[in-house]
């Protein structure tokens, strides 16, 4: 069977271009199916899409128009089968929809902003310090987060006068300032959330953030410093653990780092030693390997000592983590790669990101622009008084809002009542929040995007040309698909009896160059049961003996091995020296040293189809095709207007 994708030419070009304007200039009909209009720019995609420059077998224009009646005539019977209204192609057409409109459901230009400036980021490095001042585990509210904000502004006020590492030292709620300090070291680009990030991107060297809210706490920034980036490493290392609980194990492991270190300088592989020795069990497989790392990825201390290496090959001292002792090996250095390099790896970060709520949001507020969106505020403050303190799913609110019908919003001329939205609630109750307008808000909003992105994609065929082209692309494709094997592909390997009556017609087409010999080599492991095949061999049918002797003879034990083919001079040994009178005596094997050759010879002309299957089948497939095509536009009406021809423009 062929397979479905082969009609689903270049999708992979389409998915990445960008969405085409709406279509301006008159659009004739070229070609009729059975009184279905075909317009000009559909055939001029289509056509222009398989003549390509990169196209191998380019077809003139009158070669193409005659394909492309031989395909819509297919599509149109397969609809006349009803094909395009069962629940299969329905669902997979729709699979395939909800894919294609990924490209043309995003504000693309956000979308390149925010990656021109993640890439921008990463070519800078920015050294921050923090104080953190934490929330009760139960600050919900604005007022219960009041005191920490007022706390955070008074700490700020402090640093315009004090020293940063004092106050952070005195006030900060880390568990790490009174050892580690206040430093979070080197940042660089998706380190940090991107609103944090933004912040600090833009707060000068020597400068101090306004208290940051995060989901814990409060934060106060101070950059400390920025740098061009250093580029990435690619390291392998050898580790040996340490615990806070165990010092007589900190103590085995420095021994043990320093013991291999003074083998590392005295010759011996590195590799080998991480693979022995080395106790971080996902790298020591591969030698100790690491991939490669910048900025921010890595524990400062082991990042530190890796950028300090300067040429592939150096070693570094045994030197101290928080996780154990190491001994690093610089194996391949590079600077920031160029953004057409890094495009898909940022694309992946960005998706991960608060960016792409941000490139999401703006595309939401582009289509309430595009539709002229208008909403109530006044309905849906009428559900917020309704709530109350109560939960969606509470039975007396649902009871509350069953009879509201209000107006709440309409996209275009299309409006939506709060009956809709009742509704919209009854289905998507859950809310992690608890205050009535938050949870209300929240609902309203997701309500409105499911609305606006529903009313886009509905438009979209008559928005986008190029969309409208694939669209149909898919459609036809899994009709012809589906009309074709039924008719043709599956039609041609299950007919036996068409196949046997195709060859004999066609027999002289298959006659070969040299001799064959058709039959069996048996290899029998001892002599009684060489006697015990050859007695079924006079019994068997001819065309199951193989089965036969199989199933009477082996067990536990292979007894009998079965080589069935179609053999020229040179393929076996004992069948040269039977059929073909070869004078050279064949190699015996031991394990079966009892061997006899069954079958015919067929000289120059197969016996049956099965003999060359394979080109029987393919021959077959195109005369059905070729039958099938006939009967098709003797079934249907097509015709061609050919002053609209001249008019296809070749890209």
């Amino acid at each position: 069977m062929k397979s479905k994708f082969l009609y689903f030419i270049s999708i992979a070009l389409i998915l990445g271009s960008i969405p085409l304007g709406a279509q301006s200039q008159a659009d004739p009909v070229l070609v009729t199916i059975n009184g279905t209009p075909i317009l000009k720019s559909e055939f001029e995609y289509i056509y222009n899409k398989n003549n390509s420059n990169n196209s191998i077998d380019k077809k003139t224009l009158e070669e193409y128009v005659d394909l492309f009646i031989n395909f819509k005539l297919k599509v149109e019977e397969a609809k006349a089968q009803g094909m395009d209204t069962t629940e299969a192609f329905v669902r997979e057409l729709s699979g395939y929809r909800a894919q294609l409109t990924a490209p043309y459901m995003k504000d693309v230009e956000t979308e390149k902003m925010l990656l021109q400036e993640a890439y921008d980021r990463m070519q800078e490095d920015v050294h921050i310090s923090h104080i953190f001042l934490q929330m009760s585990p139960d600050a919900i509210a604005v007022d219960d987060t009041l005191s920490t904000y007022n706390k955070a502004l008074n700490v700020l006020k402090r640093l315009q006068k004090e020293d940063f590492e004092k106050v952070a030292k005195e006030l900060s709620d880390d568990p790490n300032v009174q050892e580690k300090g206040s430093s979070l070291g080197w940042i660089t680009a998706f380190r940090l959330p991107y609103s944090v990030e933004t912040i600090i991107y833009a707060t000068p060297v020597g400068g101090l953030t306004a208290p940051v809210r995060m989901q814990s706490g409060y934060h106060l920034f101070k950059v400390d410093d920025k740098r061009k980036t250093r580029g990435e490493r690619r390291a392998a290392h050898i580790m040996r653990f340490t615990s806070r609980e165990d010092e007589q194990k900190n103590v085995e492991a420095k021994e043990k780092i320093d013991s291999l270190y003074q083998r590392i300088l005295a010759g011996d592989d590195f590799s080998e030693l991480a693979r022995n020795y080395s106790e971080d069990r996902a790298t020591s497989v591969r030698g100790g390997e690491l991939q490669w790392f910048g900025t921010g990825q890595m524990v400062p201390e082991f990042e530190d000592a890796t950028f300090a290496l300067k040429n592939p090959g150096d070693v570094s001292n045994p030197i101290r983590s928080a996780y154990g002792w190491h001994i690093i090996k610089l194996m391949e250095k590079r600077g920031l790669l160029p953004l057409s390099e890094l495009e898909n790896q940022i694309q992946r970060y960005l998706k991960m990101d608060e960016r792409a709520m941000m490139a999401e949001l703006n595309f939401i507020e582009k289509l309430k622009k595009d539709y002229n969106f208008k909403l109530n505020r006044e309905s849906v403050d009428e559900y917020v008084g309704l709530l109350g303190d109560k939960r969606l799913n509470d039975s007396v609110f649902v009871q509350s809002i069953s009879g509201l019908n209000k107006p709440l919003f309409r996209i275009a001329d299309k409006k939506y009542t709060q009956k809709d939205f009742t509704k919209y609630l009854g289905d998507n109750f859950g809310s992690d929040n608890f205050e009535a307008d938050v949870i209300i808000e929240d609902k309203i909003n997701a309500f409105i995007k499911l609305e606006l992105l529903a009313y886009e994609d509905n438009l979209l065929e008559g928005k986008y040309p190029d969309f409208k082209f694939l669209m149909n692309e898919y459609h036809d494709g899994i009709l012809l698909f589906e009309i074709s094997n039924n008719e043709v592909w599956e039609k041609s390997s299950k007919d036996t009896e068409g196949l046997a009556r195709f060859f004999e017609q066609n027999k002289s087409k298959y006659t070969w160059d040299k001799p064959h010999y058709k039959g069996e080599v048996v290899y029998c492991k001892d002599k009684n049961t060489l006697k015990e095949a050859q007695k079924i061999l006079k019994k068997a049918p001819k065309d199951s003996l193989v089965n036969y002797l199989r199933a009477a003879l082996n067990d536990s034990i292979e007894y009998v091995k079965v080589e069935k083919a179609l053999f020229v001079q040179g393929d076996n040994p004992h069948i040269d020296a039977k059929a073909f009178k070869s004078k050279e005596k064949p190699a015996v094997d031991e394990n079966y040293p009892f061997v006899f050759v069954t079958g015919k010879m067929l000289k120059y002309t197969p016996e049956s189809y099965t003999d060359v299957k394979g080109l029987v089948v393919s021959d077959y497939q195109e005369y059905l095709e070729t039958e099938w095509l006939k009967h098709l536009r003797e079934k249907y009406s097509f015709t061609v207007d050919e002053k609209v021809l001249k008019t296809v423009k070749k890209n």
